[in-house]
């Protein structure tokens, strides 16, 4: 399973973004997907995760209310919605698959190269 995230930028606190991670390969496979996020100088946490089949979804406390996730499993994307964007959220953000029911642990088995999000004040 092949991931690519994209849609980070630059935005001001408050305002609204996108990001979108499209997987290719044997794509069927995964069981769950998610994101994570890594600021600088800090490890990387997780953010949310969605379950391919069933749609069931898991948010970290910090973006509880103003982040979704959502799949599209025909054209193999996971999309998160960020709304209410805080400077604290700036971070590379990074999509994986698990091939396991996995949420917020690291022991996801492929990941995608991070997009970056800064939010100014």
């Amino acid at each position: 399973v092949q991931l690519q995230a994209f849609g980070g930028g630059l935005v001001q606190a408050g305002d609204s973004l996108r990001l979108s991670c499209v997987a290719s390969g044997r794509t069927s496979s995964a069981y769950v997907m998610g994101w994570f996020r890594q600021a600088p100088g800090k490890e990387r946490e997780f953010v949310a995760a969605i379950r391919r089949s069933t749609g069931s979804t898991y948010y970290a406390e910090g973006v509880k209310g103003r982040f979704t996730i959502s799949r599209d499993n025909a054209k193999n994307t996971v999309y998160l919605q960020m709304n209410g964007l805080k400077p604290e959220d700036t971070a590379a953000y990074y999509c994986a698959a698990a091939l396991t029911y996995q949420l917020a642990t690291t022991n996801y088995d492929y990941w995608g190269h991070g997009t970056e999000l800064t939010v100014s004040s």
